[in-house]
């Protein structure tokens, strides 16, 4: 994260995205502060440099310019529709508008994770 956050707000958003990780499966990363050019480029750019891009999603707020971008990579697209990242989004910025950043991130991580979990497979016997 590149802006700074209180020890509380920190310690919020890192339950957050721990939650997230465990009812996903996938990694979380964010990031706050001015994207450099072009915002999706931005984003897609620090998606890339995550340990694991096709497992990840990244949530880039820029909050000078109002803009919320979320990058996923390969294997979370297959789980997570377009429709339901752009619910998440508006999630968020509706939290953003009220002038609270920490609990629009926790909802959008929490949106995401829960939109995005595997969907439990039921086995013939267990009919």
């Amino acid at each position: 994260m590149s802006r700074e956050f209180t020890t509380s707000q920190q310690v919020a958003l890192d339950q957050a995205i721990r939650a997230a990780e465990q009812v996903s499966r996938f990694e979380f990363s964010i990031f706050v502060g001015t994207a450099e050019g072009d915002a999706r480029a931005f984003a897609e750019r620090l998606h890339a440099s995550l340990s694991t891009p096709p497992r990840s999603i990244l949530v880039m707020v820029d909050p000078t310019s109002r803009l919320v971008e979320v990058v996923t990579g390969s294997e979370v697209r297959r789980v997570l529709t377009d429709h339901e990242v752009g619910l998440a989004v508006l999630e968020m910025r509706t939290e953003f508008a009220s002038g609270d950043l920490v609990r629009g991130l926790r909802r959008g991580i929490s949106m995401l994770a829960m939109q995005s979990r595997t969907p439990r497979t039921l086995h013939a016997q267990e009919l």
